[in-house]
């Protein structure tokens, strides 16, 4: 599971490196809602990983950065996430609080999953925004980045 994990953060990587460049592409006509959601994503994984790690984060979950941010925020997540997957028995539960202060547990595997759907979740949201704007979405299919 472990490595299949891995080839899912490089895959949601790969999405994101790409939907940094459309952000930078099209600078101007991007909608706030579709930064805000971009952000968003950004902001989570780093939350989830600082609650594995037993760090608190950073960033709140709506944080907003600057667009010359996205690229380093995004790899400095991908690495932290690689380096758990590395170090951590995926088994291992995790006793975190959410935004709202309620005490959960949950396994890295779970948590590491979840960020994955919700990476995956709000992407297409972004490509909804995309399109009302004229622009035309990322394809971040799985199966078409696996066909490659």
């Amino acid at each position: 599971m472990k490595a299949f994990l891995q080839e899912l953060f490089v895959y949601t990587h790969d999405c994101h490196q790409q939907l940094i460049g459309a952000f930078h592409a099209h600078a101007d006509g991007v909608s706030p809602r579709a930064i805000e959601i971009w952000n968003h994503i950004l902001n989570a994984h780093h939350v989830w990983n600082h609650r594995i790690m037993g760090q608190k984060p950073i960033f709140q979950v709506w944080e907003l950065h600057d667009l010359k941010e996205y690229a380093e925020i995004e790899k400095e997540n991908n690495q932290l996430t690689m380096q758990i997957l590395e170090t951590h028995d995926l088994d291992q539960v995790i006793t975190y609080q959410t935004t709202k202060g309620d005490t959960f547990k949950n396994t890295v595997q779970d948590i590491l999953f979840h960020v994955i759907n919700h990476s995956s979740y709000h992407r297409g949201q972004i490509a909804i925004e995309f399109r009302k704007s004229g622009i035309e979405p990322l394809v971040s299919d799985y199966i078409l980045y696996k066909r490659r």
